[in-house]
């Protein structure tokens, strides 16, 4: 399962259910995927063919619903 937490100018940010404990996001564009750490801070750890303004543009997406996305995985993930 890997729920959609949001969908904003073309990116998909979503969890995949069943991986590492470590909050992070990843995140879908027709143009390629990436993941992204979100503690302590919002860090790149993955990039699969976004070039570099895409992955800049996530980055900023994720940093600017970084609260709805953090208590997206804490519902997703309780406890």
């Amino acid at each position: 399962m890997s729920p959609t937490v949001l969908r904003v100018r073309g990116f998909r940010f979503y969890f995949f259910s069943r991986e590492e404990p470590r909050m992070h996001v990843h995140v879908f564009h027709a143009n390629g995927e990436a993941k992204f750490w979100l503690e302590p801070t919002v860090e790149l750890a993955a990039n699969y063919g976004l070039n570099t303004p895409r992955v800049n543009e996530a980055s900023k997406l994720i940093e600017e619903h970084l609260d709805e996305i953090r208590s997206a995985w804490a519902k997703h993930f309780p406890g």
